[in-house]
């Protein structure tokens, strides 16, 4: 509706803004709190609602009731958990419809749209925050600060620090330290040992992380710039034992709180949402949005940060990433932060005693030692066993167990990287392959555990050679029978030399969902079989 000037056709306005700040929590309905009224010459104003991410929603409620007073239109701005309005939009029952929202990022738009939420289109940036790692004084101190602001590599690398996350699949913090910490630490093994730090602490929200600073068990994590700068405002800055110190990664993707208008939105909605999207972008909204700590959505800081521990030069965000690339940082991190339960198997049959050109090691020795330093990719609370196979290795059988089924810390503890490195091989022995995959495989069935990655991992040079063991059709049709999507145990050939029978090994492990991958030089072993098993822990 527009203005009218008619006086009789003019009546009392009431003008709705949120004063407070409410959070609202999944399957809550709305609620509005300070009722603003107003009188004015509008007739029937065109009722706003807004969904606000908590940190920004006081600051557009401020602006919201500046509009309403010279627009025909009435705002509810509501802070509510972007996480439920996005959970809401998708069930086609869900009670929170709002006209617009203002999540804490694109990627909570983008990933929305992905599950099936629906009339969400585009959205402007009002604001941005970078994505912080963010320390206690007293770490910073410890890492060089103030003379320096410490990197996230020195972070991440730094001894004895606790760390904390919250949880990438829900938190965009999260979700954006993720790119950010594979940006610090590339290395595999140094970007797994970095996620695998942070996974015993991690915790649904960074309101959760704050709230572990009250016992002073944690001495960094990531959290918005934003965030940060209303926890030292709280607590006081100068003397406070737990101020944080922002420290920054440039590849890490700001929050940028993209205001969408959702798709029932009607058209006098849509004019309205215009109108304060405008004030958002103009003076009156940038000067609220800065006091509010936030900086403009092309990563200036328009207050003084030196006084709260954080920086106050320019900061693009980087671009945000694809949402392929954003599903497989979720998936790494699922597999970092979950355990799993594998046991190993590794050919010691007398091809393996062959020396590999050029290193003066055999390729028995570049595998233990491969299979040593992947240890420590498995979470610590992960379990692992090693057998070794060749043929008739312990009585009749082709195998036989060399460290029991423990947890990864304890075999990490106890010297079991060495032990593996001890392995020799069996100069006369032939490959038992398929007894050994068998045997492995049933057994690691009955003991399938819930929760764990369950796997197989075999380590072989040729191709089956037990003339009296089962034939690889027997073999491959058991594997079938065995394999339940209910339990799932993976296979996972890697292949070792220019012998190995790439297609055998990938008969064995198709029927398990597993996976095969080949060192045909066998000095690349270590870089084939780190890189798979970096691949099936998240790393």
């Amino acid at each position: 509706m527009g203005r009218h000037s008619s006086p009789a056709r003019r009546r009392p306005r009431r003008v709705w803004a949120v004063l407070g700040v409410l959070v609202v929590l999944g399957g809550a309905g709305w609620i509005a709190a300070d009722v603003v009224r107003d009188q004015g010459g509008c007739d029937r104003p065109a009722v706003v609602r807004v969904a606000a991410a908590p940190g920004v929603a006081p600051a557009v409620a401020q602006v919201a009731r500046r509009v309403a007073q010279t627009e025909c239109a009435a705002f509810e701005v509501n802070a509510v958990d972007s996480a439920a309005v996005a959970q809401s939009l998708a069930l086609p029952g869900g009670e929170i419809r709002p006209d617009v929202w203002i999540p804490e990022s694109t990627l909570q738009l983008r990933r929305a749209k992905g599950v099936g939420a629906s009339g969400i289109a585009g959205g402007t940036s009002i604001a941005s925050s970078p994505v912080v790692f963010a320390l206690t004084e007293e770490a910073a101190s410890g890492l060089g600060w103030p003379g320096r602001v410490p990197s996230w590599s020195d972070v991440l690398g730094a001894p004895g620090l606790a760390l904390g996350v919250p949880d990438p699949g829900r938190d965009p913090a999260g979700l954006s330290a993720l790119i950010g910490i594979r940006a610090a630490v590339p290395a595999a093994d140094a970007h797994a040992a970095a996620l695998r730090r942070l996974s015993p602490n991690a915790v649904p929200t960074t309101d959760d992380l704050f709230a572990r600073l009250a016992d002073r068990t944690l001495a960094g994590f990531p959290v918005s710039e934003n965030a940060l700068l209303r926890y030292n405002v709280r607590n006081g800055v100068a003397g406070a034992q737990s101020a944080l110190v922002a420290t920054y990664q440039a590849e890490a993707p700001a929050l940028d709180y993209p205001f969408a208008v959702l798709g029932g939105a009607g058209e006098d909605q849509r004019r309205a949402a215009g109108a304060l999207l405008s004030a958002l972008l103009g003076l009156e909204g940038s000067n609220a949005l800065a006091n509010a700590g936030f900086r403009t959505p092309d990563g200036r800081y328009l207050r003084d940060g030196a006084t709260q521990n954080v920086s106050d030069r320019t900061l693009p965000s980087p671009a945000v990433p694809t949402d392929a690339d954003v599903d497989a940082l979720l998936g790494q991190w699922a597999r970092i932060n979950s355990s799993s339960r594998a046991r190993v198997l590794i050919d010691v049959s007398g091809s393996m005693d062959v020396e590999v050109p050029g290193t003066g090691q055999t390729r028995m020795q570049l595998t233990t030692d491969a299979a040593a330093r992947a240890l420590s990719l498995f979470k610590p609370t992960s379990e692992s066993s090693v057998w070794e196979f060749a043929t008739r290795l312990d009585g009749d059988r082709d195998y036989r167990e060399v460290l029991p089924m423990r947890p990864v810390s304890d075999h990490l503890a106890s010297g079991a990287a060495e032990r593996l490195r001890a392995i020799q091989a069996t100069p006369d022995g032939d490959t038992g392959l398929y007894d050994t995959v068998l045997a492995a495989y049933r057994l690691a069935s009955a003991e399938w555990q819930a929760g764990r990655l369950n796997l197989v991992i075999v380590l072989t040079d040729g191709r089956n050679d037990d003339a009296d063991g089962i034939s690889r059709d027997a073999l491959v049709a058991e594997l079938a029978k065995l394999a339940d999507p209910a339990r799932p145990v993976a296979i996972i050939g890697i292949g070792i030399g220019p012998d190995v029978d790439v297609a055998e090994l990938a008969a064995i492990t198709t029927p398990t969902g597993g996976q095969t991958f080949a060192a045909p030089d066998p000095a690349r072993i270590t870089d084939v079989f780190y890189g798979a098993l970096a691949r099936l822990t998240g790393a």
